[in-house]
């Protein structure tokens, strides 16, 4: 009953009990990370060495096994022990979600357990993942989401097997991310005067101040924890478009410096854009090597999507710079200058990532594209010859209501059902991820709310693989009958983290 589904595993006669003798062989990353997910449930020490392996041993080792690739494993448990190997410590990481998994579930409980035996099952698990990116995007700029919640979200997404946490840091209605150079981004961008109340299309506020940031260090802090779980975080700046809370800290970004712009208290698409001045792109690539000072992951995501071009047509600057590179469209500046934020952090060994509107307007060469407007989208950034990571809205924007019934909180659009979720083919991709953008989602338990157990069939998709077909009446792994009723063993261990998922229908 593992979730995600593993490539290969067949089960065997016999098992092994954890007691407070076994032992654990492995690196020490690796033996760290079970103790932790594994002692405070079970109370068992897990010490290391073979001498401490009376009670059998827990033995991991990375080796030569190209054909597990940069994130699969091997993982043997007979009733001498458990054995797993992987040519990575990330695919170590996996085997011990794996073997967490196939302890009862009250090991996902935060406090000592009473009376169950801690007993492994005797499998032979081969598993190897489909796609290299497995991601969730988590905004944060709309609602700035306490940093206890990004560890735990971290935790949820390590347990799922996903190895990408997308924070979406900046927008119109908030700037989350300190920049030192920069101090009024998120001690004016940081903070607003109200939000919405009810649906966006009703126009009512709520009168109540929003804000907040997170500091550098603070950030720094995540991204080891997370590295230690085997996620890496890719920070969104968004820009050129979504800039209001930056134009409000620093008017001279923007197109009209004559205005003060507040930080935006109403959802949806703000015509404000950063203009396209030299001093402008200086301070925004300032701005980016404070990013990537924080973040080492080699890729950065710079945004592009929802540009509004009025501004810079009305531009005598603008257009005159649009003339000069030779562009039929003043909004083709984008791509421009998208690309001089691409050769910039190119210097910084970093690779950039944009929405697929870039491709409209001239993605740079080697961009990394977010496919999020349909499934066409997708086939436009293969055509264009891009690596593309597929999050259709259709399939994969978890702040769309799950259904159209009257018990749905609240929500931007909808429907994206579980099923549509876990039937989603991504075809030849770099791989999937689920946004959870959260002009709905006020709350860390709303968050959850709408990411589960969607995610968890997101993070089927995208370990395992396309689903498989039923044939004259057989239930194979891999279809949705087979999946449902491996989730609803899959939700009683989020119950025990207390992750308060939407029910199944």
């Amino acid at each position: 009953m593992l979730l995600p589904r593993p490539t290969r595993l067949v089960r065997s006669a016999g098992d092994f009990t954890l007691t407070a003798s076994t032992g654990v062989q492995a690196p020490d990353g690796i033996a760290d990370l079970l103790r932790e997910l594994i002692t405070p449930a079970t109370g068992l020490p897990l010490p290391d060495g073979p001498a401490a392996g009376a009670g059998g041993m827990i033995s991991m080792r990375t080796v030569d096994a190209a054909q597990l690739g940069a994130e699969g494993y091997r993982l043997t448990v007979d009733p001498s022990g458990v054995r797993a190997e992987a040519a990575t410590e990330v695919g170590l990481r996996w085997a011990v979600q794996t073997l967490r998994q196939l302890l009862p579930e009250q090991v996902y409980a935060a406090a000592p357990v009473r009376g169950v035996p801690w007993r492994l099952p005797a499998v032979e698990i081969v598993d190897v993942p489909t796609y290299a990116w497995r991601g969730s995007l988590l905004d944060v700029a709309r609602w700035c989401h306490p940093l206890p919640f990004l560890y735990r979200y971290v935790d949820l997404l390590a347990a799922h097997k996903l190895n990408t946490l997308h924070l979406h840091l900046t927008d119109d209605q908030g700037w989350r991310f300190e920049v030192r150079r920069y101090p009024r981004l998120t001690e004016v961008g940081g903070y607003r005067a109200a939000s919405p109340a009810g649906h966006a299309r009703d126009g009512r506020g709520d009168g109540v101040p929003h804000g907040g940031w997170y500091r550098q260090a603070d950030l720094r802090d995540l991204v080891a924890y997370a590295h230690r779980r085997g996620v890496r975080i890719m920070p969104e700046i968004d820009l050129p478009g979504h800039a209001q809370a930056a134009i409000a800290a620093y008017p001279e970004f923007g197109n009209d410096h004559t205005r003060q712009l507040a930080v935006r208290t109403t959802w949806g698409i703000s015509t404000h854009v950063l203009n396209l001045e030299p001093a402008t792109l200086a301070a925004v690539c300032d701005i980016f090597d404070e990013v990537v000072d924080v973040f080492p992951f080699e890729y950065v995501h710079v945004g592009g999507d929802e540009v509004p071009s009025a501004e810079w047509a009305a531009s005598p600057a603008a257009t005159a710079r649009a003339a000069a590179l030779g562009l039929p469209r003043v909004a083709d500046l984008q791509g421009w200058w998208t690309g001089q934020l691409a050769a910039h952090l190119a210097g910084h060994r970093r690779r950039i990532a944009v929405w697929d509107e870039l491709l409209d307007r001239g993605a740079p060469a080697g961009a990394t594209v977010f496919a999020w407007r349909g499934t066409d989208r997708i086939d436009a950034a293969r055509a264009a010859g891009l690596p593309v990571v597929a999050a259709p809205y259709t399939h994969t924007y978890f702040d769309w209501a799950e259904s159209d019934g009257p018990a749905e909180p609240l929500a931007i659009a909808g429907t994206v059902p579980l099923e549509t979720v876990y039937g989603f083919q991504p075809g030849e991709v770099l791989g999937v991820q689920g946004q959870l953008w959260s002009e709905y989602l006020p709350t860390p338990q709303r968050v959850l709310w709408r990411a589960f157990p969607r995610l968890a069939a997101l993070a089927e998709v995208g370990w395992s693989g396309p689903v498989a077909v039923d044939v004259d009446g057989v239930v194979p792994a891999g279809t949705w009958v087979e999946f449902r009723d491996r989730l609803t063993v899959h939700l009683r261990r989020l119950d025990q983290l207390g992750v308060g998922y939407r029910p199944l229908d």
